[in-house]
C-alpha cells in the first residue's frame, strides 16, 4: 500500500522540483522591482542597494540550472537577471556630462581609509600610484595621521577636520592638493564633511568630502536624509564648479542618490566596479563610495585605486569643465 502511495506521489514531487529550484528567482526579481520602483520607503530602499550582488547571483543560477537541464528555472532566472540589468544600468552608465574640448583635466583620489587601518605603506602606495591632483580622505585614523607627510608626499596644500573620537576609532577628514587650497567654514550641523576651494587649471574648484551615516536598520532611518539636507546647505553657499566625494553608504540610484540629484543638484560618476566590501570581488561590490559633480563639470573617467588596507576601495576620477 505504502509503495503504491509512494509511486503515486513521485510524479507530483517531480513536477514540483522545477518550481522549488525557481523559487529564489522571485527574491531576485523583488530586488529589481525595489530598485526600479523609485519608492523611498526604508524597507524598499535597503533592498534596492543590492542590485549588483543580486545580478551576480542570478547569472550564476542561470548557469547552474542550464547545467542541470532545468530550462524553466533558467528562464525564470534570466527574467530576473534582465530586470536587474535594467535596475543597475543607471548606476553603471549615468550622464557623465559633455566635456568642453581642449580643456585641462583634474584627477581626484577619494577614499574611506577606515579609522582603525594601520597599513600606512598600503595607503601611501595607493595614493602615489593614483598620481592625483587632489586627494580626499575620509576616516583617516591615528596611524596614517602620525605619518601624514609620508602619506601625502607631493601634496603641500592641506586642510583637515579636528580629530574626533568615535566608537569605530578616532578619525578625521583631509583634503590635500597640488594646487593652493582655501578652507571653507563648516556650516552643516550633523554632517561629517570638509570643504575647500582648490585653485586648479579649471579655475576655482569647490571640493567637499563627506561621510554619511549607515542606512536603516543599522542607524536611525532619517539619518542619511537629514545629512543630505545639510549637504544641500553647504552647496548653496558655494559658487562655481563643485565636486563631492566620500562614503555615502548608498548606491547612486537609491533614495539618497536621488535626493542628492534633486536637492543638491549634483550628478554621480559611473558606479562600477563596486567599492565595498573590499574583501569581495569588485565586480559584485556595492558602490557606496561616490563622486558627484555639478552640471558645469563633466566626468572623463572613473576607476578604482590600489588597496589601502581599508574595507572600502578608493576611487579615482578625472573631471573637466562641461561644454556650454
Amino acid at each position: 500500500m505504502f509503495t503504491e502511495i509512494g509511486k503515486a506521489g513521485f510524479p507530483r514531487l517531480k513536477r514540483l522540483i522545477p518550481l522549488i529550484i525557481s523559487a529564489p528567482a522571485g527574491i531576485l526579481l523583488l530586488v529589481a522591482v525595489a530598485a526600479l520602483s523609485g519608492i523611498g520607503h526604508r524597507w524598499v530602499d535597503i533592498l534596492a542597494q543590492f542590485g549588483v550582488p543580486a545580478l551576480a547571483v542570478a547569472l550564476v543560477l542561470i548557469a547552474l540550472t542550464l547545467l542541470l537541464r532545468q530550462s524553466h528555472a533558467a528562464v525564470a532566472y534570466a527574467v530576473a537577471a534582465l530586470a536587474l540589468v535594467v535596475a543597475v544600468w543607471p548606476q553603471w552608465m549615468p550622464d557623465r556630462g559633455i566635456a568642453r574640448p581642449e580643456t585641462p583635466i583634474v584627477r581626484l583620489y577619494s577614499a574611506n581609509l577606515w579609522a582603525r587601518n594601520t597599513d600606512v605603506e598600503a595607503i601611501t602606495r595607493s595614493i602615489a600610484d593614483a598620481d592625483a591632483d587632489i586627494v580626499i580622505l575620509i576616516e583617516l585614523g591615528d596611524a596614517p595621521a602620525a605619518r601624514l607627510d609620508q602619506v601625502l608626499a607631493g601634496y603641500p596644500h592641506r586642510v583637515a577636520t579636528p580629530r574626533v573620537d568615535r566608537h569605530g576609532g578616532a578619525a578625521r577628514s583631509v583634503i590635500a592638493s597640488r594646487y593652493p587650497l582655501t578652507a571653507v567654514a563648516d556650516v552643516a550641523d550633523g554632517l561629517q564633511d570638509i570643504t575647500a576651494v582648490a585653485e586648479t587649471p579649471l579655475g576655482p574648484l569647490n571640493v567637499i568630502g563627506v561621510h554619511l551615516t549607515r542606512p536603516w536598520p543599522f542607524q536611525y532611518q532619517w539619518g542619511q536624509i537629514t545629512q543630505v539636507q545639510a549637504l544641500a546647505r553647504v552647496r548653496s553657499g558655494l559658487t562655481g564648479p563643485v565636486i563631492v566625494a566620500g562614503d555615502f553608504n548608498s548606491v547612486s540610484t537609491g533614495r539618497i542618490g536621488r535626493q542628492v540629484r534633486t536637492e543638491v543638484g549634483l550628478f554621480p560618476a559611473p558606479g562600477w566596479p563596486g567599492t565595498w566590501p573590499a574583501a569581495a570581488p569588485s565586480i559584485v561590490g556595492l558602490t557606496i563610495d561616490q563622486v558627484y559633480r555639478s552640471p558645469d563639470l563633466a566626468f572623463i573617467s572613473r576607476r578604482l585605486g590600489r588597496p589601502t588596507g581599508s574595507d572600502h576601495r578608493p576611487v579615482i576620477t578625472e573631471v573637466t569643465l562641461a561644454a556650454d
